[in-house]
């Protein structure tokens, strides 16, 4: 088994069988093969499922900040913080979009991943 650690050292398992990490709230997120077949992870280059699973992990957790970001700008709106919550929402926009760039090279994968 692998252990792959996210931008926050949360440990992520990894390998052999069906695996599974938790997000820090609470839901679950699966993934898995065998690095038994595997001769990229037998001789210990990168895995190209390995990082499938881990930028889709990285997608998946930047929709949820996302979200708690602009949950947080609506309660600073509701705080009268409206300068600190338009600049929130304009940053979330930005993180939007870099996510959508990270989308693509993730679908973009996929198809190299199941290609091999």
């Amino acid at each position: 088994m692998h252990l792959i650690k996210d931008e926050s050292g949360n440990v992520i398992q990894h390998g052999h069988g069906a695996s599974a990490h938790h997000h820090h709230d609470g839901a679950e997120c699966s993934h898995g093969h065998s690095h038994d077949s595997c001769s990229k992870c037998q001789k210990g280059e990168p895995c190209p499922d390995e990082t499938f699973a881990l930028l889709t992990y990285m997608v998946q957790h930047n929709e949820h900040h996302a979200m708690e970001l602009d949950q947080m700008a609506d309660n600073l709106i509701k705080l009268g913080m409206n300068d600190a919550a338009k600049t929130i929402k304009e940053g979330v926009a930005d993180f939007q979009k870099a996510n959508l760039r990270f989308s693509l090279a993730l679908t973009q994968v996929k198809g190299h991943v199941e290609e091999a």
